[in-house]
């Protein structure tokens, strides 16, 4: 597996503030360090985290001398961000609390209201995966974003009523502020009908080829295909006779570094794409008791898709390797829970900014979900390795493998999601479940890898299209977008024809 770097430059801002670290991007071994930009798109600006360490707030401490004492940021000026986060070192330590944030727009006087931060991310890698035990993982929040701003003042307040953490603190260890600016997307150039970014890098190239024949290389969007167009999708799955690499546990796959990789759909040499530590599949996807064979009947038609081309993803931060499960059986739906004060138009951005806080932040090998839908219901593809390939992704702990996971950009305990997100959810569902013979109505029997639900190696049952909290003790995907996913599971089943 191939690791990152982080590296680190000092902002003009970081001058007056001796403490404030800014990480220009992360970087595989061997290749340069910082942000890069696609070649020849002048208009590309790299993004940047500023990493500010939390301290203790000595007015809260006055106040509340029979509580834990608490930390934050003071109110101070940074350089310009659109989101943030709070990390600390260990990724299994909780932050057991309350955790607010105000900030200052850019060419603004005025301070918004205080916003919570949501403590828990339970978006993560399973325990066992080789994205757990790389020693980069931190423990993190859900990011927020709270749009272009140069000003912010953090607190997070114990809870006192909560035991102590294992390590004796109130707080987890080493909590910093992450302040995340996504830089801006490199320009599409029109190239016959699908717009495309020329690959600069070989990871853009090897990111892009990975979605071929679906588009050509650079595409900024796969286009949307009719169900008999999109019956030959299932040639670019990579399982059954053309097989792919798998990441699953070590124990429950073959490894086998032969020559009999699937370079079919990856471009230029496949060992550079897939990752080497990662097992081998020699099986492909093997049918469920719940689960017809992909042999073609169910397929639905493709919806269009953003690609990461297309959102401007700076593929000089995530790990150069791919990782695969065998198959895809379930879907998982989350919310970002990084709030709803977003445009459309930011929505490249956002998934920019998340992308940065998962990798840079947080220390996971690409962006968590598989896929993500924003407001509008546009889909963008989430984490590198082929849109419809079963990619591992790392967004339900203890359900990573042999399912995918797909994100609504927003927070939905108590705002509704809106129906253009709900019917792209469903059309997602329908085109990628039916890839691999999967009943959208259905269930599916998932291994637990160890979660606050199941216990490592549980068999568990499962919606064929689940919420987060269905595999993992949690409040996402908020109540309000809970509540809709019996209206996804039937529009997709219709969407494939059952």
């Amino acid at each position: 597996m191939r690791g990152f770097l982080v590296s680190s430059t000092v902002s003009a801002a970081a001058l007056t503030l001796p403490f404030l670290a800014t990480s220009s991007g992360a970087a595989p071994a061997g290749a340069s360090s910082g942000a890069t930009s696609v070649t020849g798109a002048p208009n590309t600006v790299p993004g940047s985290t500023q990493s500010v360490p939390l301290v203790r707030l000595g007015g809260s401490d006055r106040a509340r001398t029979n509580g834990p004492a608490e930390q934050g940021v003071p109110q101070r000026e940074v350089k310009p961000f659109s989101l943030i986060g709070i990390v600390w070192d260990d990724a299994g330590a909780e932050l057991r609390g309350r955790a607010q944030v105000r900030t200052r727009a850019v060419g603004s006087r005025a301070w918004s209201g205080w916003q919570d931060v949501q403590t828990h991310d339970d978006d993560r890698p399973d325990l066992d995966s080789r994205e757990a035990r790389n020693g980069r993982l931190r423990g993190s929040t859900a990011p927020l974003w709270v749009g272009a701003s140069d000003a912010i003042q953090l607190r997070v307040r114990p809870d006192a009523a909560t035991e102590r953490t294992p390590e004796g603190r109130a707080l987890p260890t080493g909590m910093r502020l992450e302040l995340v600016d996504p830089g801006a997307a490199a320009p599409a150039q029109s190239s016959r009908r699908v717009p495309v970014v020329p690959p600069g890098t070989d990871e853009e190239r090897a990111s892009s080829a990975a979605n071929a024949p679906l588009a050509p290389l650079g595409a900024t969007e796969i286009p949307a295909a009719g169900r008999n167009a999109a019956r030959s999708d299932i040639a670019a799955t990579g399982t059954g006779r053309n097989k792919m690499p798998s990441d699953e546990p070590e124990g429950d796959t073959e490894n086998d570094d032969s020559s009999d990789w699937n370079d079919s759909d990856e471009g230029g040499d496949p060992r550079g794409n897939v990752d080497p530590d990662d097992g081998y599949d020699q099986d492909g996807p093997s049918d469920s008791d719940e689960n017809t064979a992909p042999d073609g009947r169910y397929t639905a038609s493709r919806p269009r898709i953003v690609t990461r081309a297309g959102w401007g993803a700076d593929e000089s931060l995530r790990e150069r390797a791919f990782a695969y499960t065998k198959t895809v059986k379930a879907a998982f739906v989350h919310h970002t829970a990084s709030g709803n004060n977003y445009s459309c138009s930011e929505s490249a951005s956002v998934i920019r900014g998340i992308y940065r806080y998962h990798v840079v932040s947080s220390g996971w090998r690409d962006i968590g979900y598989n896929f993500l839908v924003d407001k509008c219901g546009t889909v963008y593809e989430g984490r590198a390795g082929g849109v419809a390939k079963p990619v591992m992704g790392a967004h339900t702990l203890g359900f990573n493998t042999n399912s995918m996971g797909i994100a609504v950009l927003g927070t939905f305990a108590s705002s509704t999601p809106p129906k253009a997100a709900v019917n792209a959810l469903s059309s997602l569902t329908a085109w990628k479940l039916g890839l691999f013979g999967v009943n959208p109505r259905g269930t599916a029997t998932l291994v637990s890898g160890g979660g606050n639900l199941f216990k490592k190696g549980t068999s568990v049952k499962l919606k064929a299209i689940s919420g987060h909290r269905d595999g993992y003790a949690t409040e996402c995907p908020g109540d309000r977008l809970y509540s809709k996913l019996g209206t996804a599971r039937t529009a997709a089943a219709r969407l494939q024809g059952r």
